[in-house]
């Protein structure tokens, strides 16, 4: 298992409508991809520096080639669709493999 990790840090001024825009269209449109499980959100609960919220977005999927595939058949269409918060918030993406589970 493999998880996609992204974590954004957005300013608190368009927090409130890029968490909705997350919850109802984002995080909907990436499970229907049905390359992931599940998805996990979370606040990360340390100060920035640079201010803003950062937030923490793990996709479960079952394969680095299934995420490979994400890439190639769907990550540029769903990364434009944050346009609309362009300059208002940065990320980062991480790939993480699940070792074990307790």
């Amino acid at each position: 298992m493999y998880i996609y990790n992204v974590t954004i840090n957005i300013e608190e001024s368009k927090n409130e409508e890029w968490l909705q825009w997350m919850k109802s269209e984002h995080i909907p449109d990436m499970l229907a991809t049905g390359k992931f499980s599940k998805a996990l959100m979370t606040k990360v609960l340390v100060d920035e520096e640079m201010g803003g919220i950062t937030y923490s977005v793990q996709y479960t999927t079952d394969s680095k080639q299934t995420l490979e595939k994400y890439y190639q058949e769907n990550a540029e269409q769903l990364r434009a669709k944050s346009n609309r918060f362009a300059g208002h918030f940065v990320a980062f993406r991480t790939e993480l493999e699940i070792i074990s589970e307790h």
